[in-house]
């Protein structure tokens, strides 16, 4: 074709899924540690040789297409943050019917009714029993640079404390990138605990960190490509140093003691004097300084002598 449909939204192909959990029989259980799952035998092999773990075939509930998936044993593993919004973020309810609730906060978006959550059970609603109501539910689209293809994995979070902390990492990003090029991070779970009416909670937490890159990095603008892929080196490389100039040949051409202490001035401002240096450029001025007391060995005076008489 010679030209593109600029009006169909150009999308990367999505290569599998980033899951905190995985099912055992049909008891869904929690994971310490990466739950990678795809449709591609060869992305779920390269994990597990990077992160560890078993790849093996997997339904998934309510499925009839098998997939391929490795319980890793790895809980932070390298990612990119992708150009555009990553992010999408919504309360959410699932049957075996489909998706029955999607709300953002204040309208449940198919029946545009507000919030049914919070309507019931106040401002504390998250804290019901899974099934009673939605689930927080986050989508953050990533890339991993150490799999093969150049697809999006989805990373996907159904804690209701995870989707505060992303929602602010990934804004603060948009800021300084305006959603330009990408930003190297760790998605890293983290094991937390919660006491609440005298009981002790615990869970994991996702939680996405900028890695080999300060904030003023991330923040001043979007970020070479170069350097998203590989940060750790691009801040250990040390800085191309300018040519230093040969000062002792500068010197041997001055004219005059004045003009080697011009190129000593000139070492001085570019950081590049030592001992050495210093010394040369010394016994080349008082050569120089020398000279200029009288003629040279044909007799001749560095400018020209007018001889006047009385």
């Amino acid at each position: 074709m010679g030209s593109r449909l600029h009006n169909i939204q150009r999308r990367a192909a999505e290569h599998g899924r980033l899951r905190t959990g995985y099912t055992q029989g049909n008891r869904p259980m929690r994971s310490a540690t990466w739950v990678v799952t795809s449709h591609s035998e060869e992305h779920v092999a390269k994990a597990a040789e990077l992160w560890g773990g078993t790849p093996e075939q997997w339904q998934p509930l309510n499925s009839t297409i098998s997939q391929w998936r490795v319980i890793t044993k790895a809980s932070s593993i390298e990612a990119l943050i992708t150009p555009g919004d990553p992010l999408n973020q919504y309360n959410e309810m699932w049957s075996k019917g489909g998706c029955q609730r999607r709300c953002d906060g204040q309208t449940e978006l198919l029946t545009r009714q507000p919030c049914f959550c919070a309507a019931q059970f106040g401002e504390d609603w998250h804290t019901q029993p899974k099934g009673r109501v939605c689930s927080t539910t986050s989508r953050m689209n990533v890339m991993l640079p150490d799999l093969s293809g150049m697809g999006m994995w989805r990373a996907e979070t159904h804690s209701f404390y995870a989707a505060q902390e992303w929602g602010g990492m990934v804004d603060m990003v948009l800021a300084g990138t305006n959603g330009q090029g990408f930003v190297p991070v760790n998605l890293r779970i983290e094991p937390r605990q919660r006491v609440a009416n005298g009981e002790t909670k615990k869970f994991p937490v996702v939680v996405v960190e900028l890695r080999g890159v300060t904030p003023r990095q991330a923040l001043a603008g979007p970020m070479p490509t170069a350097m998203a892929l590989n940060p750790g080196a691009q801040q250990a490389a040390p800085a191309l140093e300018a040519a230093c100039p040969d000062y002792v040949a500068l010197a041997e051409g001055a004219l005059t003691s004045d003009d080697v202490g011009d190129v000593y001035r000139q070492a001085n401002a570019a950081g590049h004097l030592n001992d050495q240096l210093v010394a040369d450029l010394k016994a080349i001025a008082d050569r120089k300084k020398a000279e200029e007391a009288g003629p040279d060995e044909d007799g001749a005076y560095p400018a020209e002598v007018i001889e006047t008489t009385a």
